[in-house]
């Protein structure tokens, strides 16, 4: 098939732009994970002088280097994806696009040249940006979001996190992880929509390596102080009182909005949520112009995951060619937060499982453990847990799975497969686990949270 892509990124209010690859290779996924190894290595180094390593003290971070090591990796991928598109022979316009009708779209260039582009079948995959609290006096003029922490030259220093989105807490997690002063401020809960015990394991864990939160609170106006400082002044939700504090950084994590409003849609007829904004979609990523799709972030009721739309767009490539007719299975959909202590999901958490099926149908094993890794650096392990939420009936259909330790990822990733081909508890139990692992502990979980018993598990299990 002739295949174009047309992509265009709108600078932040701050000014930051990056290359062809989208949220995902520029400013979300890659910088971050990269940046949560560094804040990671940094922990090691202090565990190091118990395994025998003579370490110099004090051991110091040095942000531009990171940075500038990080961002030339991502100019990497960028280059990699125009030279893929090349060989592909896929034209790539470096355009602004929206839609004239619905065969055709009119790109802009950064010069203002016009460019009109015409096609049998649309996609739109324009995923989303960061939300400003625009209602906020200063907000947008001194505060950055993650579209800016990872192209910063010079590290933030002390910084305030305004949000409780996993985007908040994996910044202020490697914020604090790499020696920064770093402050959350959050107005309601942790982790909406994650298993919220899960979720305040998250914030305990972080709390305890030094992460302040400021637990519903709200902010109402930034202020530029003359030695270039941030005051911000917030009310406490709690109490009804106003309080202050001097920040360097302010980083705005409050939510994300689909990239709709300038397509022009309305132009081709296509359909949005009123209240999202985002676009809407049947099970084939068709809007409700037939030969116009959209996948990802910007599609309404749809994980707003990287891996969930290149497979829906693999599928969806395959359809158009006439090559399949499979559609995206967004059930069952594993993921990992990318905190200190990482925390791994896939599948219901156990407020849903107990809403869809009912508390007494419901069974959750779980366990507190300890890392081998823990053991001789003597680290604390108050918040490494694991829970299986199992329908109670034999075989015990596992519902979801949460993971909370080390390389949670990693051990998330392998028994998703599991799930996903219907796993039962009693399966889960038969599996040989991989020792000394903290994964072989997924098929340790023996104790109910029905039954009343303490699930710590005490010392390391031969």
């Amino acid at each position: 098939m002739k295949v174009a892509v047309v992509d265009y990124v709108e600078p932040s209010p701050r000014g930051t732009r990056w290359g062809l690859g989208g949220t995902c290779v520029n400013v979300g996924c890659i910088p971050k994970k990269l940046i949560h190894q560094a804040a990671l290595l940094g922990g090691m180094i202090r565990d190091a002088p118990h395994y025998g390593w003579d370490v110099a003290q004090p051991v110091l971070h040095d942000w531009r280097k990171m940075a500038e090591a990080v961002q030339n990796y991502v100019k990497s991928l960028n280059w990699g994806h125009r030279v893929q598109l090349q060989d592909r022979k896929v034209k790539y316009f470096n355009i602004k696009a929206s839609f004239v009708n619905e065969h055709t779209i009119c790109g802009v260039t950064k010069g203002g040249k016009e460019t009109l582009l015409s096609a049998e079948h649309i996609v739109i995959a324009t995923g989303g940006r960061p939300r400003y609290p625009t209602h906020i006096e200063g907000a947008l003029e001194y505060g950055i979001t993650s579209d800016d922490i990872f192209w910063l030259k010079e590290s933030p220093g002390k910084t305030l996190v305004v949000g409780a989105s996993y985007v908040a807490l994996e910044c202020a997690g490697f914020l604090t992880g790499l020696g920064l002063d770093t402050t959350v401020m959050m107005r309601s809960i942790p982790l909406r929509g994650f298993d919220q015990q899960m979720s305040s394991l998250v914030t305990e864990y972080m709390a305890s390596q030094g992460t302040r939160f400021l637990k519903h609170c709200t902010p109402s106006r930034v202020q530029k102080l003359p030695d270039g400082q941030l005051q911000v002044t917030w009310e406490d939700l709690t109490s009804g009182r106003e309080n202050m504090g001097t920040f360097s950084t302010v980083l705005w994590a409050i939510g994300r909005i689909p990239e709709t409003r300038s397509l022009n849609l309305e132009n081709a007829g296509i359909n949005t949520s009123p209240n999202s904004q985002k676009i809407l979609v049947d099970a084939q990523e068709a809007t409700s112009v037939p030969h116009i799709y959209a996948i990802g972030d910007v599609a309404e009721g749809r994980p707003e995951l990287t891996p969930t739309a290149i497979m829906a767009g693999k599928l969806l490539a395959r359809r158009l060619c006439g090559q399949s007719l499979d559609v995206m299975d967004y059930s069952n959909v594993p993921t990992t937060v990318f905190t200190p202590l990482e925390y791994g999901c896939v599948g219901l958490s156990e407020e849903e499982a107990m809403a869809r099926h009912g508390e007494e149908h419901v069974e959750v094993y779980h366990a507190y453990y300890k890392p081998l890794e823990f053991t001789v650096a003597e680290r604390d392990a108050s918040q490494c847990y694991i829970k299986m939420v199992c329908l109670r009936k034999p075989p015990q259909l596992v519902l979801g799975l949460h993971f909370l330790g080390p390389n949670a990822g990693e051990v998330t990733q392998g028994f998703a497969l599991g799930i996903k081909c219907g796993a039962s508890y009693e399966q889960v139990m038969r599996t040989v686990g991989i020792h000394p692992t903290c994964a072989e502990e997924v098929a340790k979980l023996r104790i109910s949270k029905r039954s009343g018993l303490d699930p710590t598990v005490t010392g390391w299990r031969g």
